[in-house]
């Protein structure tokens, strides 16, 4: 998804003293802006917004109670702390709408979270539409789900959030795996079947020391899927050895590594 971040409008100067005293705090480590507090907060922001898309596209039985949102957040990959503002925030959501299921397990929403401890969050089109949406009535309006700004309780708890169930486990590929005369390889990642939002992170693919490409991967329960990428015109020849790592941020991994030969 495309981001379209906006900021916030300044709301006095007292926000903007806050703010900024904020900002210094996260530089020491001590920022209220915390994984756990946005785990908790987008959920609740989330379904009350998708609640008002659904009675404009006229579904019923979606509440807030009956979607039962989670959410797990990371900002900037495994080798950032979860703590602090920045536009590099991302929250895999998973909820129950029988009127449209989630293809795969979860939704990534990007954030841009400020200082004064508000943030824009915007969802991903192919599972909550396009900017516009068209009402009962045949009509074009905003919608509500695509990019919202909502801020969050300073003094509410931090703790980090779990989904119910027995978490889902990422199996890397093994053996060998071929590539193509433009030298696209398609290792296959697989999701046990476990807890709801399936298996989520970040997969980094390695000729030796060089990184070729990191990618983010989605993947409901017991699902599965191929993730493509390129080596350049030595790294493709028989013989060459690709490592795919693993840094799961739903779930967990059968194992942290693996090295593939390529044919």
């Amino acid at each position: 998804m495309t981001a379209r971040i906006r900021r916030l409008a300044p709301r006095a100067l007292t926000v903007l003293v806050a703010g900024a005293a904020a900002a210094g705090l996260s530089a020491c480590g001590g920022s209220d802006i915390t994984r756990g507090r946005l785990e908790h907060s987008i959920p609740q922001s989330f379904a009350n917004r998708y609640v008002a898309q659904a009675k404009l596209l006229g579904h019923t039985g979606v509440t807030v109670a009956s979607l039962h949102p989670r959410a797990t957040c990371d900002k900037g990959g495994p080798k950032v702390a979860d703590r602090g503002p920045g536009a590099d925030w991302n929250c895999y959501m998973s909820w129950d709408d029988p009127n449209t299921p989630l293809p795969d397990g979860t939704g990534r929403f990007e954030l841009n979270v400020h200082s004064n401890d508000c943030y824009t969050a915007g969802g991903p089109s192919k599972v909550v539409g396009l900017i516009t949406i068209t009402d009962t009535r045949g009509n074009d309006v905003p919608n509500p789900v695509f990019e919202w700004d909502t801020c969050f309780d300073p003094q509410s708890p931090g703790s980090l959030t779990k989904p119910a169930g027995v978490p889902s486990a990422l199996t890397l590929p093994t053996g060998k795996v071929k590539s193509d005369a433009g030298g696209r390889v398609d290792p296959v990642l697989k999701c046990s079947a476990g807890a709801a939002g399936g298996c989520a992170g970040i997969l980094t693919a390695k000729i030796g020391s060089r990184v070729v490409e990191s990618v983010r991967y989605q993947l409901a329960p017991s699902g599965d899927n191929d993730f493509p990428f390129t080596l350049s015109g030595g790294e493709r020849k028989p013989g060459s050895r690709l490592t795919l790592t693993a840094a799961p941020l739903i779930g967990t991994s059968s194992r942290p590594s693996t090295t593939l030969a390529v044919q």
